[in-house]
């Protein structure tokens, strides 16, 4: 069985952190009859997590992927959905095309498509934190608040200095819900991730101004 490895990194936009590092070809995808495995998930304080999820694919697969990743890229989502549509149910037991394709719809403005594919990755996967943290966006924007903040929260549970779940928790606290010593909290550890962000030290010096005023 060939390991099909995922990588993040906090010097990366996050929707770029689903690529697929290591797509083996020469192999038969069988997608009816695969299972679905959950993700290995191994923290390295250094470079963020490591996400691997056993899989089979074929060297079709891995060069449609690498095209939906570039057009993410180039911000083609329309193009992009159509081939993870594809992949997604050619290679069910993976949750990255899945991840993705709930993101190309967010961006296409389809909130609704977005939640559907986002949640259907965490069927097999429930505590991925690249999921979890882009279904608290996409909820986020749907105006349902206390859940986004369960999925930020979420995310945090297994990786504590996952950065951008903690800025959007932050963001999340501060301008929807109101609770200032929330997005204190959340901001300052989202600094000391990062090391240096300027409009986030704008909002701290803010928050820490209105608390001091309100205490």
């Amino acid at each position: 069985m060939h390991l099909t490895n995922f990588k993040t990194s906090p010097q990366l936009p996050h929707w770029t952190l689903l690529g697929l590092a290591v797509w083996l070809s020469g192999c038969a995808s069988t997608p009816q009859s695969a299972p679905r495995i959950s993700a290995n998930i191994e923290i390295q304080e250094s470079v963020g997590f490591t996400i691997t999820e056993p899989g089979r694919v074929s060297t079709d697969h891995r060069g449609d992927y690498e095209e939906a990743q570039r057009l993410l890229e180039m911000g083609d989502s329309k193009q992009a959905i159509t081939l993870l549509v594809a992949l997604a149910d050619a290679v069910p037991h993976l949750s990255a095309p899945r991840i993705d394709l709930g993101i190309a719809h967010h961006r296409a403005g389809n909130l609704e498509l977005a939640q559907e594919n986002l949640l259907r990755a965490l069927q097999g996967n429930p505590e991925h934190p690249i999921a979890l943290n882009e279904l608290g966006i996409v909820y986020r924007k749907m105006g349902r608040f206390a859940e986004a903040k369960r999925q930020y929260q979420a995310a945090l549970a297994m990786y504590p200095n996952y950065h951008y779940a903690r800025r959007n928790l932050g963001v999340l606290c501060d301008l929807y819900l109101a609770d200032l010593n929330c997005a204190l909290e959340n901001y300052e550890a989202y600094m000391v991730s990062v090391g240096e962000d300027a409009e986030a030290a704008v909002w701290i010096a803010d928050i820490r101004q209105r608390i001091g005023r309100e205490e």
